[in-house]
């Protein structure tokens, strides 16, 4: 199942990927200061696909950000019940094997008698 998902999946999009660096490998000046053109303070010249591989991977790493911090009120609720099935077994194992000994008490001499 492994190798098909790779067939199906990755292997087109590392294509495109590909063809994608190949078509857009002339260099860009990416520059963040707008009012000096001439001599910007801060500038980086990098081919192209440069650029769009790393906006890509902003883009998905903000966007697993935000659905992660999302998604938080799902994981406490779910912490949450984690801990209170914990205290609900630790209570009931407890007080089991003091049921145990009640209904042994009741008739110490006479079988138990099951409904099975």
């Amino acid at each position: 199942m492994r190798k098909f998902m790779n067939l199906f999946f990755v292997v087109p999009i590392a294509i495109v990927l590909i063809l994608l660096s190949v078509a857009n490998r002339h260099w860009v000046t990416f520059s963040l200061d707008p009012l000096n053109t001439e001599t910007p303070a801060f500038s980086i010249s990098l081919p192209f696909f440069a650029f769009i591989f790393a906006a890509l991977i902003i883009g998905a790493l903000i966007g697993s950000c935000l659905t992660w911090l999302s998604q938080g009120k799902h994981r406490k609720a779910l912490r949450d019940q984690s801990y209170e099935a914990n205290r609900l077994r630790r209570e009931y194992e407890k007080e089991a094997p003091a049921e145990n000994k009640q209904t042994q008490e009741i008739a110490p001499g006479l079988p138990l008698i099951s409904s099975s």
